[in-house]
């Protein structure tokens, strides 16, 4: 894979009739949030494409949930039709990393993550059942390649019925360094700037041996996976490692911060055929 920056900036126009208040949405009306959802795309080999080839603009994407009041802790079933511009539906998607869509649900306070894959049912169609932790405010983002038109990217809120609990503060990480199932997982950044390119390596040990961990798996076809979203979840990075073959103890990737800010970052790797994830919060000046 080439060293070059693997970066998506999703550039997200709200949809303030999205999210009703304390209520439901009419899941049947609204598709992906105005304007387009992403102004930098890439092949998947690893170089970028500028303005996801400017064909991001003629796709649209339209969720529906199985139900009109989502409940937490119900098996919800999410349908992403994607088409063109003229309401058409697309049927033709690259496979990137094993899968037709990967699809990312946050919460408003970025403290629930999930990174899911809808099966693919033909004509556009997409579907996943899955459930939500709690009442709230939820951001379901498709990452998708429709075929001949570059990487993109298309996103929603929604609102989950009843009582949300108190937002967590999204605070930076005084320490790079997490225990995470039984792993000690630390995270390096050569110089953390805006707008420049940076590595982001983790290093990855047994929390009880405090030996390399020397046997990560293939997630995905990779290493590892990196999803960047700033804490108001308007810019959505995916990053995918510098080197696709290695199995630890470091996992290199390569992107850019479009702006200074705060962001939160979500390692994912595999080993014994079991997947965690590793967040961290920085401060990008």
């Amino acid at each position: 894979m080439k060293k070059a920056v693997i970066s998506i900036l999703l550039a997200v126009a709200f949809l303030t009739a999205c999210g009703k208040s304390g209520g439901s949405m009419d899941h049947s009306s609204h598709g992906e949030t105005s304007g387009t959802t992403n102004n930098a795309a890439m092949d998947h080999s690893g170089m970028t494409i500028e303005a996801g080839s400017n064909q991001a603009v003629n796709v649209q994407a339209q969720f529906k949930l199985s139900s009109d009041k989502t409940m937490p802790k119900k098996d919800t079933t999410i349908m992403i039709h994607i088409q063109d511009k003229n309401g058409k539906p697309i049927d033709e998607f690259d496979t990137v990393h094993e899968k037709q869509m990967h699809f990312i649900i946050v919460s408003k306070d970025l403290s629930f993550f999930n990174h899911i894959h809808p099966d693919y049912k033909g004509n556009g169609e997409f579907t996943v059942t899955t459930q939500f932790p709690t009442a709230g405010e939820f951001k379901m983002i498709a990452d998708i390649t429709p075929t001949g038109m570059g990487a993109m990217n298309k996103s929603q809120w929604i609102s989950v019925q009843g009582e949300s609990p108190a937002q967590k503060s999204i605070e930076p990480d005084a320490v790079l360094t997490k225990v995470v199932d039984g792993k000690v997982v630390t995270l390096s950044i050569d110089h953390l700037m805006a707008d420049m390119e940076l590595n982001l390596n983790f290093n990855i040990k047994d929390a009880q041996t405090k030996q390399p961990v020397t046997d990560l798996q293939p997630y995905l076809g990779a290493v590892g996976h990196v999803v960047i979203l700033t804490q108001d979840a308007e810019n959505y990075l995916h990053v995918h490692p510098i080197d696709e073959k290695v199995s630890g103890p470091d996992a290199k990737f390569m992107t850019t911060f479009p702006h200074s800010g705060v962001y939160k970052i979500w390692g994912q790797f595999q080993q014994n055929d079991k997947v965690f994830t590793v967040p961290f919060v920085v401060k990008v000046p």
